[in-house]
């Protein structure tokens, strides 16, 4: 029962669309609104507002950890073991993507999910928020460099703790994560994609 309740309060922080909120409190534009429509920080970014989009990614990256960490820190006092933690990580990550809040309209879930490796250990957060960084530098599109991060996450994973309900977790982040990009994915095949940067249309 407990593992219940820890799952279901990670999807309801998960729910907090950090790019909403922060818009709204900007005076902004809703994101759903222009752009590539996506409630998420490089969307924000296109609104002009560098400090909208700060505060989007360090929310919605800190929803996930701190789920993540709560469940780790203080769930095995209430029987929420290892599986658990596996839960919370996945319950806040779909909280991101299909939030009850927003009427289930929410983001692609790449900071938040970033959050939730971070929570998971600190060494993972930073390898796969490195591989990010690398291939965002590089080429300038957000969303690829989401989507080789989201592919070498669970590698990184298993390279460091082996194989457990928490890689499952991972894994599954990975494969919607994918999904959730499945339009930038055409779009990077057609040459159509948003770099880093550019403003709303």
């Amino acid at each position: 029962m407990n593992t219940v309740l820890f799952t279901v309060a990670a999807y309801l922080l998960g729910s907090v669309s950090f790019a909403v909120v922060v818009s709204k409190l900007f005076g902004l534009a809703d994101p759903r609104t222009y752009g590539s429509k996506n409630p998420g920080a490089t969307n924000v970014l296109r609104s002009g507002n560098k400090a909208a989009a700060a505060l989007t990614l360090l929310g919605d990256g800190f929803k996930g950890w701190l789920a993540v960490w709560l469940a780790s820190a203080y769930g095995p006092q209430f029987g929420v073991d290892g599986s658990g933690v596996a839960l919370v990580s996945i319950a806040v990550f779909l909280g991101h993507l299909w939030p009850v809040f927003f009427r289930f309209e929410g983001g692609k879930g790449v900071a938040t999910a970033l959050g939730v490796l971070l929570g998971l250990n600190g060494w993972l957060g930073l390898a796969t928020l490195i591989t990010w960084l690398v291939i965002a530098y590089a080429f300038r599109y957000s969303s690829l460099a989401a989507l080789v991060a989201s592919v070498f996450a669970p590698f990184y994973y298993g390279l460091l703790f082996g194989t457990d309900m928490k890689l499952l977790a991972v894994l599954a982040m990975s494969g919607l994560l994918i999904y959730r990009h499945r339009q930038n994915i055409a779009n990077l095949m057609a040459g159509k994609e948003s770099r880093i940067g550019s403003k709303k249309k």
